[in-house]
């Protein structure tokens, strides 16, 4: 089941968040961020935040916020996270085709990622079978914590 998430939520999939962001593989965060300053940057400033939870556990995690303002306002970003345990079990492609529902619901028009790092194969197959495009390259722009300097790519879909 797909819900907003609260705070008990977040608290419960915090060892997934921290030990993700520790790695410095897949997401440019402050690797010793505490859990109050993750759930603010992923819950409190941004539109909505979900959680997949299956028999009381979450699964995985995503946000949607506005990508910019102004002239900008009709494109929206997202951010998800999937518990290792849950990998390969279609989390991810669940919690995107939610997001761009309720990107749609809220009026956005069109769903980009920022930065989505090149060395991440599955999340960037995936993003590309659910219609999202490689509409730019940033070179060197993610220092990868075994791989040093690697690419990101910017990844774009109409809604």
């Amino acid at each position: 089941m797909i819900r907003e998430i609260t705070r008990p939520d977040f608290a419960s999939f915090w060892p997934t968040f921290s030990a993700i962001i520790k790695a410095e593989e897949t997401y440019a965060l402050d690797p010793d961020m505490t859990q109050q300053e993750a759930f603010s940057l992923w819950c409190e400033s941004t539109l909505e935040a979900y959680a997949l939870v299956e028999n009381d556990v979450v699964l995985g995690i995503y946000y949607l916020k506005s990508n910019g303002m102004g002239p900008s306002r009709h494109i929206c970003n997202c951010g998800y996270m999937v518990a290792n345990e849950a990998r390969g079990r279609g989390i991810a492609r669940l919690l995107c085709e939610h997001s761009q529902e309720r990107a749609i619901a809220f009026g956005f028009q069109a769903m980009q990622f920022n930065s989505v790092v090149s060395t991440n194969e599955v999340a960037v197959t995936l993003w590309q079978k659910l219609g999202f495009s490689i509409v730019g390259t940033i070179p060197r722009a993610y220092k990868h914590s075994q791989l040093g300097l690697v690419d990101s790519y910017v990844m774009y879909k109409w809604l």
